[in-house]
């Protein structure tokens, strides 16, 4: 189950690395929109492609969940992106599957804790030394709303 919970991660993961290359295009049109922006994000989801292990896997998403934030706050200086269909329709994609990967998340990491429940307690602990399982790892992926510290701007004197 825990594979099987994995897979359903890897799966929404890809959907969105496949969408990064339309939402970079759309955002390229415009040309003085900032480039590092979409030079971090090209990078991002290029390393992305390259197996790693679950830790170094989470780390590099977090850094493609951050950068792609970054990325939609930039373009809210710039009105005629923003009223762009294409771009309007990728942002909407993009939150659908950031939210479909949030439920696999949840399921995963459902997974892990029964999974490791067993290996830790006895006697299905007998076992799990017997044929060497090791406890798995939760995959804590940040989302925006998790991440995000309020701000609080007060102008002028309380």
């Amino acid at each position: 189950m825990v594979s099987e919970g994995y897979s359903g991660i890897d799966v929404q993961l890809k959907r969105r690395h496949n969408l990064i290359p339309n939402l970079v295009k759309t955002v390229e049109g415009y040309a003085d929109f900032e480039r590092g922006v979409l030079q971090d994000v090209t990078r991002l989801r290029s390393q992305l492609a390259e197996d790693a292990p679950l830790g170094e896997t989470t780390k590099r998403e977090n850094e493609l969940s951050s950068s792609l934030r970054h990325l939609f706050a930039v373009a809210e200086n710039y009105p005629d992106l923003k009223a762009s269909q294409s771009f309007l329709d990728l942002q909407k994609q993009l939150a659908e599957i950031e939210d479909t990967i949030q439920k696999a998340r949840r399921y995963y990491n459902a997974t892990v804790r029964d999974y490791n429940i067993r290996v830790q307690s006895f006697p299905s602990l007998i076992v799990a030394k017997l044929f060497a399982f090791q406890a798995a790892e939760f995959f804590q992926l940040a989302t925006s709303t998790e991440s995000e510290v309020p701000r609080v701007e007060i102008d002028g004197e309380m």
